[in-house]
């Protein structure tokens, strides 16, 4: 069994940075196996996939709507996966989820608890 915790959510201005953090831990989780991904679920909107890392060899995607301004990166000593949010934007409001799947897979096993963004203007 694979635990995510997420943290770091928090109410922002539009403009300014935050930083999530995602903590993966399990008794027979082989991280160097797992791709973490960030998605985010906003108020009546589907969730929606946000960046995506590996843990080993650390290739990461984006969609479009976040590239240039959020940076996914994993500190594999910590266990952690980051998702660095700049320039944030009204849009980028939502509850944000962690998630891990086998390197190979279509689908996220594993998900977090999730945690609240919330940009002002």
């Amino acid at each position: 069994q694979v635990q995510l915790v997420e943290s770091g959510g928090k109410l922002v201005q539009a403009g300014d940075s935050l930083r999530l953090s995602c903590a993966a831990s399990g008794r027979t989780f082989s991280f160097a196996s797992y791709t973490m991904g960030w998605f985010r679920q906003a108020p009546g909107k589907e969730r929606e996939f946000v960046a995506s890392i590996r843990w080993s060899g650390g290739s990461t995607m984006y969609a479009d709507s976040v590239k240039g301004r959020f940076t996914i990166s994993r500190d594999n000593a910590k266990n952690t996966v980051f998702l660095q949010m700049n320039s944030a934007k009204l849009e980028d409001t939502a509850v944000y989820y962690c998630a891990a799947k086998v390197i190979g897979l279509a689908t996220y096993q594993y998900w977090g608890q999730g945690t609240q963004v919330t940009v002002s203007s």
